[in-house]
């Protein structure tokens, strides 16, 4: 792994980025890190936020921030405006009604994690979701240790479901996807790289501090 210092610039096109303790900090957007995504705008480098923050969040971020688009609920969608045509785009893995027909084995989970783990809370921006499930562990609860947290994991897991640790909540989803399949599809539909080709992979940076963001790194 290089340090960024030692990269060509002319190398980069786009970087993808998470969201919550990346780009945040103590769970504000600083003024040089708004700063730092429009200079990369400026610079003519498409910006990518990687979250797991909820379809309701990202079609704000995708129309009023500096951004190429944004990949939300860990890998479920991806949001693009185009401001010219005024038109959002929005890219799912998963069909409306394969969505709906998975809503009822969610909130089985929830009763569960809610009735097992002491503290646990669903998250306040769940109400804002598509895809998946977020039980909060430390964003506007107490933080929960370790074991409460991987109680919660394996709650999900033995309903069959995918489950991720962010810095802030466990999200758990059906389906296999991630945030990095994702950000494949973003980048060959909209930037048309092939982050799966060596040579593409060079013009892509990837920024983040979790372990759902691991896939990226792989």
């Amino acid at each position: 792994m290089r340090p960024l210092s030692q990269r060509p610039r002319t190398e980069t096109r786009v970087v993808f980025a998470d969201i919550d303790d990346t780009l945040t900090t103590e769970g504000l957007i600083t003024a040089p890190s708004f700063s730092a995504l429009w200079a990369l705008h400026d610079a003519g480098i498409a910006v990518v936020p990687v979250t797991g923050r909820p379809a309701g969040w990202c079609d704000h971020i995708a129309r009023m921030w500096p951004v190429a688009g944004v990949v939300g609920e860990n890998g479920a969608f991806y949001f693009r405006y185009d401001a010219a045509g005024r038109r959002l785009t929005r890219r799912f893995v998963l069909d409306e009604a394969t969505r709906a027909g998975l809503q009822d084995r969610l909130r089985a989970i929830r009763d569960r994690v809610l009735a097992e783990v002491p503290g646990a809370a669903v998250a306040s921006d769940q109400a804002y979701r598509i895809h998946d499930l977020a039980i909060d562990f430390c964003e506007d609860v107490p933080p929960l240790d370790r074991a409460a947290v991987d109680r919660i994991v394996a709650i999900f897991e033995a309903a069959g479901a995918t489950a991720k640790v962010s810095s802030i909540h466990v999200n758990g989803w059906f389906g296999t996807y991630d945030k990095l399949g994702m950000m494949k599809t973003f980048a060959a539909e909209v930037l048309g790289l092939d982050l799966d080709d060596p040579a593409d992979r060079t013009r892509a940076v990837y920024v983040g501090d979790s372990p759902n963001d691991e896939p990226a790194f792989a």
